[in-house]
């Protein structure tokens, strides 16, 4: 009798599965209170990154170290986390009121704190995403602190190297560095790490800061002696979660005061009864598409407005940045820096204020002094956060004697996001968002088309789009099967199903919102995790995502004026 073939899964779906077992070891890890990521509980963690290889962590499953991965992680951990063999991560549980100084990820609005040698306390205030996000990391950040010790361990006993030797003795030196003296540390690194001496170089100045020139020898050197410490001693380092934090995550704590304080702010400047239009966005776009030709009109006079858009883009000109903000306060701007912990500032502009002669973009002034539209900017909000803020903004504002409906007309989303065909720089325009790892999935209308968009110098792509747990869990294999396949999808980010679970669930179950509502969503592309070298861990856009910027906030705001 003829034996029936065995069925052979591809590397999508070994992708697929591994995601699935991360999100779920992760949610496990997170319940039971604590884990040891170089440990037995760490264990799966592990092997399935290793299974997954994403992109962003380039050669993970490799002997040798991965250097632009490491500079990704470690620009989004606090600095300092190297030296620590217990990571705590907490609610907002008061440290900013002590004597603990914050501080902040080059990479990430996070607030952490380092207790005392050993301990570092993460703050989290933006969700399960930012747990998913550290615990992603850690396991990346320790898997390669293991490569290290494999390197320079020579015997059972844990005799190290000479390079190891010479490294240490460098790195606990409070001598300033020479170029002479530089390049012999780098030459001990690059044996050390398996890379070669061009390619440290190349990437050497990316970890300094000013206080630490030699930061990545320092780096280099901790994760190792972490290692070493755990190969030696067994004792293993250590990720917990505080109490408060499984306690309170989930229930919209943080979301729920941020939303209630923006909408204070209405209340009390009488805007709360007027059209409002929602747009999630940095927090400069729409400052500077509305008041840069009036605050820098001299320099608006001689330059074409997306030159003056890319000064402004410039951190070296605060001063042009300042006009512009001037401007904007004193014509109807308010600004709401978040106390919440939610991280996300906001900015509301009365149009009613506006000088409409003085605006360089399409508007219908008949229409702007009849309705007098409400704009309500709202810095980004990360993964699963997207819905915990919305779904508060959106519920009726409980004031002093009834509730009050917001009259949302419309909620515009724009970000960037990875794609899946064309160039970083380039816009998509999703009709639907695709939440990975579950059968959630949200069509909609969006009110932005390719035709909308189309601009000198940037393609533009129409389809669906994937919602993923986290941009470090993805790998070509299981995007090309989304690209490829019948779910035609262009492009990943982190933000839009959750974004839509919301807008549907106000609009459509709870009746906080009209049923009518106006979505849309627009992203330009910061990476294509299907080209080698064009990953996040390659690099910013520079002043190349300028462009596609402002092009979206500006059609965004023609079609909210018109």
């Amino acid at each position: 009798m003829k034996q029936t073939q065995r069925y052979k899964r591809t590397r999508a779906q070994e992708s697929s599965s591994a995601i699935e077992r991360m999100y779920i070891t992760m949610r496990h890890l997170f319940n039971r209170g604590f884990y040891k990521p170089m440990g037995v509980s760490g264990e799966t963690l592990r092997q399935e990154l290793l299974v997954l290889r994403p992109e962003i962590y380039g050669s993970i499953a490799e002997e040798r170290v991965e250097l632009n991965g490491l500079l990704y992680v470690i620009d989004r951990l606090p600095r300092g986390i190297e030296e620590c063999s217990i990571i705590n991560l907490t609610s907002d549980e008061g440290y900013s009121k002590s004597h603990f100084a914050s501080i902040l990820p080059e990479k990430r609005r996070r607030n952490c704190y380092r207790i005392d040698n050993e301990q570092m306390n993460i703050e989290i205030t933006r969700g399960r995403s930012d747990i998913y996000d550290i615990m992603t990391h850690l396991t990346f950040l320790f898997i390669e602190s293991h490569k290290i010790s494999k390197s320079v361990i020579i015997d059972d006993a844990g005799a190290t190297s000479r390079d190891w030797e010479k490294l240490e003795k460098v790195v606990k030196s409070t001598k300033k560095l020479e170029q002479k003296e530089r390049e012999i540390a780098i030459s001990y690194a690059a044996n050390i790490l398996g890379r070669t001496f061009s390619e440290i170089c190349a990437i050497y100045n990316n970890f300094a800061v000013p206080s630490q020139p030699e930061r990545f020898l320092h780096i280099v050197y901790w994760l190792g002696k972490q290692a070493i410490e755990e190969h030696i001693s067994n004792h293993k380092r250590l990720v917990t979660f505080s109490p408060v934090l499984r306690e309170e995550i989930g229930h919209h704590i943080h979301g729920g005061i941020w939303a209630n304080t923006v909408k204070e702010v209405l209340y009390k400047h009488n805007l709360i009864d007027r059209p409002i239009h929602i747009i999630s966005a940095n927090m400069h776009s729409v400052m500077n598409v509305l008041f840069a030709p009036t605050g820098l009109k001299t320099l608006a006079a001689k330059h074409d407005i997306f030159e003056v858009y890319k000064m402004l883009s410039d951190n070296t000109n605060k001063a042009l940045r300042q006009k512009v903000k001037d401007e904007a306060l004193k014509s109807g701007m308010f600004y709401i820096e978040d106390k919440s912990g939610a991280n996300i500032d906001v900015q509301i502009f009365d149009t009613e204020k506006l000088d409409h002669s003085k605006l360089d973009i399409n508007t219908d002034k008949t229409i702007l002094k009849s309705k007098k539209p409400v704009i309500l900017v709202m810095d980004y909000a990360f993964g699963e956060q997207a819905y915990e803020t919305i779904d508060e903004l959106l519920k009726p504002f409980d004031g002093e004697n009834d509730k009050t409906y917001l009259d949302v007309r419309s909620i515009s989303i724009m970000g960037k996001a990875g794609i899946l065909e064309g160039n970083k720089g380039d816009i998509m325009i999703p009709s639907a968002h695709i939440f990975e790892g579950t059968a959630d999935n949200y069509p909609f209308t969006n009110e932005l088309s390719k035709n909308d968009l189309e601009f000198e110098g940037i393609s533009v792509y129409e389809g669906a789009m994937v919602t993923v747990l986290g941009t470090s869990l993805q790998n070509k294999d299981i995007l090309k099967f989304f690209h490829e396949s019948t779910w035609n999808v262009i492009g990943l980010e982190m933000e839009g199903a959750h974004y839509q679970k919301a807008i549907q669930s106000a609009s459509l179950i709870r009746g906080s919102i009209k049923k009518d509502v106006k979505v849309r969503y627009a992203y330009y592309a910061s990476d294509n995790p299907l080209e080698t070298g064009s990953t996040l861990a390659s690099g910013g856009l520079g002043t190349s995502g300028v462009k596609p910027t402002y092009h979206i906030t500006r059609t965004i705001l023609e079609q909210i004026f018109n």
